[in-house]
């Protein structure tokens, strides 16, 4: 049997991710330890109970698919992508931010391909939106009825909107806004700062800090299809299944022409 084609994929992407947001609303809406890991990021009960049905999910989904997650890649479960074709799954992203209650987290999740996200959503249950990609177009959903399309824009010639990190934000990142006319900025959580790029409510997102693959795929995979990049520092794309799913600094942009 053929791997299901990409707009089908994303259709059920969208549906998992939405059900994992409902998953972490149960707890968002009661109780919730919180723990440290061993790289002193936080995690809680909410992240391991929507990673553990997602990757269900996904098993269930495309089986040939090796599954790498931010949960069970900090216990040591590693599978081999030597195959080019896996997913990247952040179950609950930004969790300062859930543990915060300010509404800025997100479920993410991308299908990578030979180095290229090409499906993503990324699903903020508290606030109902979600963007996501099919392969060849970007989409929003906020409640308003069925996805509908989004394209990223052209930054204006007198200045750029900017969105930054709430809970990262470094003074690299400070400096590098300084080289550049900003004419506004605004800080988000988690991946929604792809999302503001993606339809067109930001111009720059640069991120000048540690990230890890899971954190950016699913928001890469968005603005891409959104007409947009996410380049390295050097300006090439940045790329996944490096070793230890580590990013380096990134920019990321809409249209440019």
């Amino acid at each position: 049997m053929s791997p299901p084609a990409l707009t089908d994929l994303a259709a059920e992407l969208r549906r998992i991710a939405r059900a994992a947001g409902a998953e972490i609303m149960t707890y968002y809406g009661s109780g919730f330890s919180v723990r440290s890991k061993a790289d002193s990021t936080p995690v809680t009960d909410a992240d391991e109970a929507a990673e553990r049905l997602i990757i269900d999910a996904l098993r269930r989904l495309a089986p040939e698919a090796p599954v790498v997650a931010e949960e069970r890649f900090a216990a040591g479960d590693v599978p081999d992508i030597a195959g080019g074709r896996f997913w990247l799954v952040d179950p609950l992203d930004g969790t300062k931010e859930f543990v915060s209650r300010n509404g800025e987290f997100t479920v993410n999740i991308a299908l990578v391909e030979n180095g290229r996200p090409v499906l993503g959503v990324v699903h903020a249950p508290a606030v109902d939106v979600t963007y996501s990609s099919d392969g060849a177009a970007a989409f929003v959903e906020d409640g308003q009825g069925p996805p509908r399309p989004i394209r990223s824009r052209l930054a204006a010639a007198d200045g750029i909107a900017a969105v930054v990190s709430r809970s990262h934000f470094s003074a690299a990142t400070e400096a590098y806004l300084a080289s550049h006319a900003v004419m506004e900025r605004r800080s988000a959580g988690s991946a929604l700062k792809f999302g503001l790029v993606a339809s067109g409510e930001a111009d720059i997102y640069p991120r000048l800090g540690r990230t890890m693959e899971w954190d950016t795929a699913a928001g890469h995979a968005v603005v891409a299809a959104a007409g947009g990049s996410v380049k390295t520092l050097d300006g090439d794309e940045l790329t996944y299944g490096k070793p230890g799913f580590e990013n380096p600094h990134f920019v990321v942009r809409g249209r440019e022409s």
